[in-house]
């Protein structure tokens, strides 16, 4: 054996172990090298190698056990003898730190690892890159990635994820940029996580021709990522394009483009997606189910949405489907349905909680909301900026202004959590439906963000109800100020000064709406029969069964006119004279649909509508009166929120 320099480091080579021992700590007088396996350990006279082995050994299992606590103690004790593990036992380590949420302990094995000139693998680095970024520590690992002297595509990949996570979308595309000029090929994992960071439709073609040259289009992750983009920016044919490039064999890929329906509001395809899948031989787990409930939920299709319950029944208790379910049941407007689940839910979350609150508001019982809310406090849950929401409306559509302005006033003190828009909107409505048309003014000015065109819309319609004209044209200029194409200001402008009879100015009106290209959305409402859906609207006789639809619609009217119905012209909007008034407003698309439903369910079964814009007072009116005189339940659910009619009278207390 040739003489050992004093320069080299001595090993005893041990399974699975890798201890060692910085130079200086090294006596040379009496050196020993054992073979055993195939690594390293270099040892030190002055304490025994079976005391070192014993020190390795219980670090090793400690860090495979999870045992957070023992490990870090052991580490220390490595530390104070300047050894060191492998790479793959720091892994499990680092693990450890990041399941236990130890950012202390994490920062600790960082610098036992880069202490007294040891040199981790980039393997280990990059573990430790990828810590820092589950902690939300993105300062301190963007330190540690500068400081590498390799970086391979996990540690570029990394970093771009996690700029792409915290929404730093510049910050990520600069690095793609960095990393292929560092010589570093993208891999599937990169681009995937690259797309998210995509600001702009541009920018999403150049990484969509990136891709493509690569040859990565049709990687699933990449693939998935694209629908998902291209979703977000609202370009469902170009993700339906990506989908249909070729037969889809992973349902990662199907629940990408059900999704991307489904949070586009197109419930529509996003079905017709779901039964293409289905018919492919696909099996729906909890992410499809999730996508399918809400393209439910946006149609309100509450039979197919029972349906879709069966599905979630065979992930039990599933959390996100619960939260899911109930969100369906809630928009569909059946209470008993949604408040059934709730009751049997085991783990129940902010969301949980958060969704029955806003649904008992929206379909109007407003004290079951605020009491419910009560419990939630009672049971420990925090509540969120929704909840809040919630809890507001809920006051909102009760009239209770005293309640909302303690809540408002006391979420900042109470819950840490600052207003927004939506609560200063509900506040605003709160207000003006109270006819305090004044303080929701003064709210406005005193908002900490500035009002968009929602804040002064609602302000808008308040001053419809109170007929206030002044402050109506106030509100009116500042929307179109903010919007200038906005065509429902324009109308509900239109619709004040057709209250007060001004027909030259809601003639002059229209002539802007014209001249600027603008057209009134037509009122559609809709019915689910027999698993299909009929839309009705204003006028409309393109309907199978119009002729029979029109003729007892006609005898309805009659008979609810002998129970005291006075059709209430005023929410005529056009310059008509008596009967062509109440013709006006007799084929409003909502009585339609009323119509259809008595003429078409079983006796009982509540006619449940969907209308696309806010119902008015007449079919108010109408829809009270029809429910007493058929002794039938009558849901209408409109953008603002849910009716239910029974015996004569609305959930909403004829306060919407």
């Amino acid at each position: 054996m040739k003489p050992l320099s004093r320069f080299k480091c001595y090993s005893i080579i041990l399974p699975a172990i890798s201890v060692h021992l910085s130079p200086p700590s090294i006596s040379l007088q009496h050196p020993r090298l054992y073979y055993v396996g195939a690594t390293e350990l270099r040892t030190n006279p002055r304490v025994s190698s079976s005391n070192l082995l014993d020190i390795v050994n219980a670090f090793t299992a400690y860090c495979y056990q999870r045992d957070l606590p023992n490990a870090m103690k052991a580490l220390d004790s490595m530390q104070k003898h300047r050894l060191w593990a492998d790479s793959i036992t720091y892994a499990e380590l680092i693990k450890c730190c990041i399941a236990h949420g130890a950012v202390k302990q994490g920062k600790r094995v960082h610098q036992h690892v880069f202490s007294n000139g040891y040199e981790p693998k980039t393997f280990l680095i990059n573990t430790l890159l990828n810590m820092y970024v589950k902690f939300n520590l993105l300062d301190e690992a963007q330190i540690l990635f500068d400081q590498m002297v390799e970086r391979n595509v996990v540690s570029w990949t990394t970093m771009i994820a996690a700029c792409s996570n915290a929404e730093l979308n510049s910050k990520a595309l600069e690095m793609l940029i960095m990393m292929l000029r560092d010589g570093v090929r993208p891999n599937m994992y990169t681009y995937s996580s690259v797309l998210r960071a995509c600001e702009g439709f541009s920018i999403l073609k150049q990484l969509h021709c990136c891709i493509i040259k690569v040859g990565l289009e049709l990687d699933v992750f990449v693939r998935s990522a694209l629908i998902d983009i291209y979703s977000k920016w609202g370009e469902l044919q170009a993700a339906l394009n990506i989908f249909d490039e070729m037969v889809t064999s992973d349902l990662v890929v199907w629940n990408s483009i059900i999704g991307g329906f489904a949070q586009n509001s197109d419930g529509d395809e996003a079905l017709n997606l779901f039964i293409r899948m289905k018919r492919s031989g696909f099996w729906a787990d909890q992410s499809t189910l999730t996508s399918v409930l809400r393209a439910c939920t946006s149609l309100a299709l509450l039979e197919l949405g029972r349906q879709v319950h069966v599905h979630v029944m065979k992930f039990d208790q599933d959390l996100v489907l619960n939260n899911a379910l109930l969100d369906m049941y809630c928009k569909c407007g059946s209470l008993k349905d949604a408040n059934d689940i709730f009751t049997r839910m085991i783990v129940k979350d902010v969301i949980s909680w958060s969704t029955m609150i806003i649904g008992f508001a929206q379909n109007g019982y407003s004290l079951k909301a605020l009491n419910l809310f009560n419990t939630m406090k009672a049971s420990g849950i925090k509540p969120n900026y929704i909840t809040i929401l919630g809890v507001l409306f809920a006051c909102s559509h009760a009239g209770l202004v005293e309640d909302a302005q303690y809540y408002f006033k006391s979420m900042k003190v109470l819950y840490s959590i600052d207003p927004g828009r939506e609560h200063y909107g509900c506040m605003i409505d709160l207000l003006g439906r109270a006819g305090k048309l004044e303080e929701a003014m003064k709210l406005i000015h005193d908002m900490k963000c500035e009002p968009d065109a929602v804040t002064w819309r609602t302000l808008l319609g308040a001053c419809r109800v109170h007929r206030n004209m002044d402050l109506a044209e106030y509100a009116a200029k500042k929307v179109l100020s903010l919007d200038p194409h906005d065509a429902g200001t324009y109308i509900l402008l239109s619709n004040i000064y057709a209250n007060t009879q001004r027909w030259a100015d809601v003639e002059k009106l229209r002539k802007s709406m014209r001249d600027g290209g603008m057209k009134k959305e037509p009122g559609c409402s809709w019915i689910e029969v027999n698993k299909q859906v009929h839309a009705f609207i204003l006028g409309d006789k393109s309907h199978p069964q119009v002729n029979a639809i029109y003729q007892e619609l006609n005898q309805i009217i009659w008979r609810l006119k002998e129970e005291g119905y006075v059709p209430d012209t005023n929410f005529v909007l056009q310059d008509l004279e008596g009967e062509q008034m109440e013709t006006s407003l007799a084929f409003h698309s909502e009585k339609l649909a009323i119509v259809y439903g008595l003429m078409s369910l079983p006796k009982g079964k509540t006619i449940r509508i969907r209308k696309n814009l806010r119902i008015c007072g007449d079919c108010h009116v109408f829809s009270k009166l029809l429910a007493k005189l058929e002794n039938r339940s009558i849901v209408i659910r409109d953008p603002i929120r849910y009716h239910h009619f029974e015996d004569g009278a609305c959930s909403c207390g004829d306060y919407w």
